[in-house]
């Protein structure tokens, strides 16, 4: 059976459901292709015994008070035509970087980490606001520019090595598919999304903003197709030609949208043996991220703020130097990220509580492991987890009423990212262009990132590679 589309996206994730909808807007025939049962990809719900528990999401980023017509959340909902209410966004109580013998607090009002860095590091004030004035002029772009380290640039305006490190720690947890540096202009993105405009979440949790998605998809005449993967992209020269479905159906299309990852949607064309073949071998390290995370998800029997813990998300480092790379061995415990959903405003009629903590993790280790092997270290790892915890909760042991936990096995299996890669490549393609001049990539490795950046990755490849002309009016 063949059937024909304008637009095949490939992955109901954030960025391809976002593509989708700029797309139908505009009345092309576009149909989204999702190998597996859940929307949403790397920022999904799934539910146990009862309770629903998002995966990835610890926060939106990029929120934003109404009224501010040029921020991205804005622009995002201008150009999905959504509103506000469509997402119910809650924003956060505060948020905490900590390192030994410092610490640095963080809200939804840049002033306020303003006066944290000018409290804490009262000579490096002037430094950090020089630093501030070029982050807001750094021109967002989709070309592709030269790599530039950010602790170099970091480096030409602060002094302590302790704030570089204490500023490069949630940027780089949030977002980095680099390790030890990130490319300037992904520092800007994180540095902006984060510090400067701040956490937000809906009660309903990630499902609230994938239902509407969806709704939204729908309404505008997309066809959504779940359990239903891509086995190969045909080509005829240097353009795909068509998509073959793990049914054996075949989807005829004027253009491909890919959101799962440039190596990802390499490997579905280096199958034919086509015009593609001269291309860099997409499965080399400079195309296949290697860094993942594993979650530690405790239910209280009440919430944090209950037990004293106040803070929405706490970035912590146990040393003065912070280390972003993949661990040698299965996680690294130095460094972690303490979540608290309860701790944004909005979220009081929520009777559990929830704990969540990360670490870096490393893949291959989490791979290999037999089933014996794989629970014995999830066991050992969630008590650790009850140590670190008891950092900041020191009762919490008491009243833990339900646990669950996500591994690197976790991510690959749900996303099909090579090495449960979170953040995918360290290559990005910021035009969103491949090999082939009808295929493109949305979401992480176009190199927007976060829940909005992805939303507005697929918008922006929508508009840019496939309409054009059509939308020059609404940005």
């Amino acid at each position: 059976m063949i059937m024909d589309y304008d637009v095949v996206i490939i992955g109901a994730g954030m960025s391809g459901l976002a593509a989708g909808i700029r797309l139908a807007h505009f009345e092309k025939r576009v149909c989204i292709v999702e190998r597996h049962y859940a929307y949403g990809g790397l920022n999904s719900y799934y539910k146990l015994e009862g309770r629903e528990f998002d995966v990835g999401l610890h926060a939106v980023t990029n929120f934003c008070n109404p009224g501010d017509r040029h921020a991205p959340l804005s622009k995002l909902l201008r150009q999905l035509r959504l509103t506000r209410d469509d997402f119910d966004l809650r924003p956060q109580h505060y948020s905490e970087v900590q390192f030994p013998d410092q610490r640095l607090r963080f809200s939804n009002d840049f002033q306020f980490f303003t006066e944290e860095v000018h409290q804490k590091f009262p000579r490096e004030i002037d430094g950090f606001l020089r630093l501030v004035a070029r982050i807001r002029d750094h021109a967002d772009t989709l070309d592709d520019t030269p790599w530039v380290s950010t602790r170099s640039v970091l480096s030409e305006y602060l002094r302590d090595p302790l704030l570089i490190e204490m500023i490069l720690c949630p940027v780089m947890f949030y977002g980095s598919a680099e390790e030890h540096d990130m490319e300037f202009p992904s520092f800007v993105t994180l540095f902006k999304s984060i510090l400067m405009e701040g956490f937000a979440r809906p009660p309903g949790g990630v499902r609230s903003i994938i239902k509407a998605l969806v709704r939204r998809f729908r309404e505008a005449g997309g066809t959504l197709r779940m359990r239903c993967g891509v086995e190969r992209i045909h080509c005829v020269g240097e353009r795909a030609a068509n998509l073959e479905l793990s049914s054996g159906e075949i989807l005829t299309t004027s253009a491909i949208i890919s959101s799962i990852g440039f190596a990802e949607t390499m490997r579905l064309i280096a199958r034919t043996g086509n015009a593609v073949d001269h291309e860099p071998n997409a499965e080399t390290n400079d195309h296949v991220g290697r860094l993942s995370f594993i979650e530690a998800i405790a239910v209280l029997d009440r919430r944090p703020a209950e037990l004293g813990l106040d803070s929405t998300i706490i970035f912590a480092n146990d040393s003065s130097k912070f280390h972003y790379a993949r661990p040698e061995d299965e996680i690294d415990s130095t460094s972690r990220i303490l979540c608290c959903p309860n701790n944004y405003e909005g979220h009081e009629a929520v009777e559990e509580g929830i704990v969540r903590m990360t670490w870096l993790a490393n893949p291959m280790c989490w791979f290999e492991f037999d089933d014996a092997q794989y629970a014995e270290r999830k066991e050992g790892l969630y008590e650790l987890f009850l140590d670190q915890a008891g950092r900041y909760v020191p009762d919490i042991r008491n009243h833990v009423v339900f646990r669950d936990m996500f591994t690197p096995r976790t991510i690959r299996y749900y996303t099909g990212h090579i090495n449960g890669a979170v953040y995918g490549s360290p290559v990005k393609h910021r035009d969103g262009r491949t090999p082939l001049e009808n295929l493109f990539v949305c979401g992480t490795d176009q190199g927007y990132l976060g829940i909005v950046g992805a939303m507005l990755s697929g918008i922006t490849i929508a508009n840019e590679r496939v309409l054009v002309a059509n939308t020059r009016s609404e940005k």
